[in-house]
């Protein structure tokens, strides 16, 4: 395997991730939705930090990501982004901002920008969200496309299970990448998608493409921070490799805790004034 140059920055821009495309260096994404997650995630050498739809799953407990809101996303967002000193951040547009739309989109995109102080927006498909991107894009404001698994459809999918297996979806999947390309997008995300199907995206367009279930051939990769750390515990797709298992480390020292408090033993003589 070859190694690379690291491309070093004081602060991740999509310019940055353009060259580490170029530069064949990988890209490390991860979900943040607080300041204090966003400050140890920065400090840990996040490159961009994705203030995804997903909190409405992993900080509200919603079964899906339609029900959050574009207040409560700027909520997240404006957290995150004071916990930030080097990593992109990037502000999901959540369910019924954009679609169908584009002046919708684009007012959408300036309260995310003006309200939360982040430095781009992502919205989910393809041919059908053209005009939005398009009107984003002209006043100025960057654009991460999401390609494969788009899980606020997930009710017209019916089912979370890979896209595009199939050729004809492929070939779709592979002319939606293009047109991201082309309209001017920086980036786009490929969720559970093929592989091979990855590969041939990541070829074909000149942006860098970030994967979740897309495999390795993706110029970078996102997971969900709760999902990485362990933190959640009912999730088990093939994609998530899990670095920690915090549930079990939190929830231990909570029962420490709650027994020195009912055995009078937390705070002690040197714990009080």
């Amino acid at each position: 395997m070859s190694v690379h140059k690291v491309i070093d920055v004081k602060r991740v821009t999509t310019h940055t991730l353009q060259a580490m495309k170029e530069a064949g260096e990988k890209i490390a994404m991860l979900t943040a939705y607080d300041y204090s997650m966003a400050r140890i995630l920065d400090a840990g050498g996040a490159d961009v930090l994705l203030v995804g739809d997903s909190a409405s799953n992993v900080m509200a407990g919603h079964e899906t990501t339609l029900p959050i809101t574009l207040d409560q996303m700027i909520y997240h967002a404006a957290s995150v982004v004071r916990g930030v000193q080097r990593a992109l951040v990037i502000v999901d547009l959540p369910f019924g901002t954009y679609q169908g739309d584009s002046k919708m989109a684009l007012k959408s995109s300036i309260r995310i920008m003006k309200e939360s102080g982040a430095h781009a927006v992502k919205l989910e498909g393809g041919q059908e969200v053209a005009d939005s991107i398009r009107r984003i894009l002209s006043a100025g404001i960057p654009v991460m496309g999401h390609l494969g698994l788009t899980p606020q459809s997930i009710y017209k999918f019916g089912t979370y299970t890979v896209r595009a297996k199939q050729e004809a979806e492929a070939r779709r999947l592979l002319k939606d990448s293009k047109m991201l390309d082309e309209l001017g997008c920086f980036g786009m995300v490929l969720e559970k998608i093929p592989a091979e199907l990855a590969r041939r995206v990541s070829e074909s367009v000149d942006i860098p493409t970030i994967g979740i279930g897309g495999g390795a051939y993706c110029d970078g990769q996102v997971l969900v921070t709760q999902d990485m750390l362990g933190i959640t515990k009912d999730f088990h797709p093939r994609f998530l490799r899990r670095y920690a298992e915090l549930f079990d480390v939190i929830r231990s020292a909570t029962e420490s805790y709650v027994t020195d408090v009912k055995a009078g033993d937390f705070p002690n003589d040197k714990e009080q004034y």
